[in-house]
């Protein structure tokens, strides 16, 4: 948390009409440094505080430049609540990060490389995350503690609050900590997951070399070359996701798909984290916060449902009377449309090109579009990145929740990018007010049932 000077907490005996830095620089959302560059430019005129420590501001004035400046959170066109950012755009059926389109990102660099671009606008080739091997230890006890039903997403949750308690410097806010902690988390969270098949020692040796004995807060393992073949996060997910042996093919499209989840502006897991973090909960609690609101089977969960229709299509030898079944039920039918998106989902056409070049793909790529084609006979839905997410799992051999362990773990990196601006803004900004529909008061008190004493047993 910021400090603040006990003179500048001091409001003025003058009629309540000034105010104090710390109030102006609320009511303007800007901090405490830019008020005193307003009054250096003669937008703003201050007063210094009565004992001569601090200043304050005329409230009319104050208001009147927050009119001009336009520093208060502004409204979507359709009345919606909206957040000033710089991290991504989505606009004209694409999307971009800090104005680069995050499509060609994902395709020319790793996962870890299009991280390190959301969080510090700098590109660093061959940059790979490491974690200290008592976070991972810790995130593995805590996991492996689990009963054997849980899902991904409950393990991912676990291992957050594990790496978490491992840190005593995770309320350390500052730019640096905040970077050095989420390059050590992501690859914590990977390794925390048990190998698929449940041979966690063998499959796991690729995840090792992910570990490093002399870890250093803030510093990434660099890879000669920044080759999406070395060994960097996808290759370290793959084993988790599936006993298959993987192929470089398949590796490329996994960690394009990392990069391409990465962030999409404020999806409802965004959200909740940039809650978080205007709270100023630390980075652990930003992703837990994140986590919670992503299982959501609107959300982070959308690629399971469509994992189970392709793999029903694939079965049963056509789209048709799937896609019946759902829509006799009343249920959309999953992996279509997007309302962000007038045509097809630039995420799920770009995994779509990498999937066409793995043969053992071919037939569930075909179910996919034999699902787009039967519901175009109807009305004319795209494709979006939960479809493609489903044609990789589906012809990966892995279970129906890969591709949201692939979102979750994706979706870290832009947590992070989200609570990293959103601790440069004024705390406690998103509070919205509650629209009271209930009754209105003074109501009676309610009425209680009389008590009644225990009876304790006659010996």
């Amino acid at each position: 948390m910021t400090e603040r000077s006990g003179a500048d907490e001091q409001r003025p005996d003058a009629g309540g009409q000034r105010l104090t830095t710390r109030e102006t620089a609320e009511r303007l959302g800007v901090k405490p440094e830019t008020v005193y560059a307003y009054v250096s430019r003669g937008q703003l005129s201050s007063s210094r505080a009565p004992g001569g420590r601090g200043s304050t501001f005329d409230a009319a004035e104050v208001e009147a430049l927050a009119r001009r400046t336009g520093r208060r959170e502004p409204s979507s066109a359709t009345g919606e609540p909206a957040v000033r950012t710089g991290i991504t755009l989505i606009a004209d059926d694409r999307y971009y990060f800090r104005g680069v389109d995050a499509t060609e990102l994902a395709t020319r660099h790793t996962y870890e490389e299009v991280a390190e671009w959301l969080w510090t606008g700098e590109l660093r080739p061959g940059v790979r995350f490491t974690a200290p091997a008592q976070t991972v230890a810790a995130a593995r006890r805590a996991v492996g503690a689990l009963p054997v039903h849980c899902g991904s997403t409950d393990r991912l949750r676990v291992a957050v609050v594990a790496a978490a308690a491992a840190d005593p410097l995770r309320f350390d806010l500052s730019r640096e900590a905040v970077l050095g902690g989420a390059r050590s988390l992501i690859p914590a969270l990977v390794a925390a997951l048990p190998t698929a098949g449940g041979d966690d020692g063998a499959g796991a040796r690729d995840v090792e070399l992910s570990l490093d004995p002399g870890y250093r807060a803030g510093a990434g393992a660099a890879a000669p070359g920044g080759s999406a073949t070395a060994v960097g996060l996808a290759r370290q997910l793959w084993p988790k996701l599936t006993a298959r042996k993987p192929d470089e093919p398949s590796l490329a499209a996994l960690d394009t798909a990392l990069a391409l989840l990465i962030d999409h502006d404020l999806a409802a897991s965004t959200l909740a984290a940039r809650v978080a973090a205007s709270a100023r909960a630390h980075p652990y609690a930003v992703v837990s916060a994140g986590l919670g609101v992503l299982e959501g089977p609107l959300h982070g969960a959308a690629s399971g449902l469509a994992h189970r229709m392709l793999a029903e299509v694939l079965e049963r030898g056509g789209a048709a009377p799937v896609v019946a079944d759902h829509l006799r039920a009343g249920r959309r039918v999953p992996g279509l449309g997007h309302r962000l998106y007038t045509g097809e989902d630039p995420r799920a056409r770009t995994l779509f090109g990498l999937l066409a070049r793995i043969p053992h793909a071919g037939p569930a790529l075909a179910a996919a579009r034999d699902v787009v084609a039967t519901t175009a006979r109807d009305r004319t839905l795209h494709a979006n990145v939960d479809l493609a997410l489903a044609v990789f799992s589906v012809a990966s051999d892995m279970p129906a929740e890969a591709g949201e362990t692939v979102f979750a773990i994706a979706r870290t990196a832009g947590w992070i990018a989200h609570a990293l601006e959103e601790y440069g803004e004024r705390p406690l900004r998103m509070r919205p007010s509650g629209h009271y529909t209930g009754p209105r008061p003074p109501q009676p008190l309610p009425s209680l049932a009389p008590l009644r004493l225990r009876e304790w047993p006659r010996n």
